[in-house]
């Protein structure tokens, strides 16, 4: 028998993995989101450069009205101290008070009212210190009982565990025997 050489095989296109479509489907997605973040970024830093921008316009808007500070230089754009500028001049005005009759009383009065003020802000401190320490008492309180509520649940989560253990090893031992 003669056996025909077999023609040249035909190559087979490899399959290609499952994983393939779904892995360049998520790289796709993944991109989108990446490009979503850095445009939110970019309109954030846009917006905070127009806003330095105003700010900056805003300045110069204020330099360019505050009149008498500086005029314009002889250099382009530059700007010099100004002297001409006019500083007025206001003479020192002196006031003594006069003594009165009641001066004597007036000042009574005021100490007596600045030692009434601290004999206020005193009891007010005391008292809001009474408030602070009682408060700190009922939370503390608060705190334990919660703690209470919680460890009392706990040896129940405990013991239901350890029976729950102990029922699946007196299974499997009875199984095996």
């Amino acid at each position: 028998m003669t056996t025909e050489p077999d023609p040249k095989p035909q190559l087979q296109p490899k399959p290609r993995p499952s994983w393939l479509l779904g892995a360049i489907a998520s790289l796709l997605l993944l991109q989108v989101g990446l490009l979503w973040m850095q445009g939110s970024m970019l309109e954030r830093q846009y917006g905070t450069l127009m806003g330095l921008r105003q700010d900056m316009q805003d300045l110069t808007e204020s330099l360019d009205s505050f009149q008498g500070n500086f005029d314009p230089g002889a250099d382009e754009g530059m700007l010099r101290p100004s002297s001409r500028r006019i500083h007025p001049r206001r003479g020192l005005q002196r006031v003594r008070l006069q003594e009165q009759e009641g001066d004597q009383g007036v000042r009574k009065e005021m100490a007596d009212q600045r030692k009434s003020e601290r004999e206020a802000v005193e009891k007010a401190r005391e008292a809001q210190s009474k408030l602070s320490i009682a408060e700190n008492y009922r939370k503390a309180e608060e705190k334990k009982r919660l703690e209470a509520e919680g460890n009392r649940w706990r040896p129940l989560l405990w013991g239901g565990a350890v029976v729950a253990l102990l029922a699946l090893v007196l299974r499997a031992w009875m199984r095996n025997r």
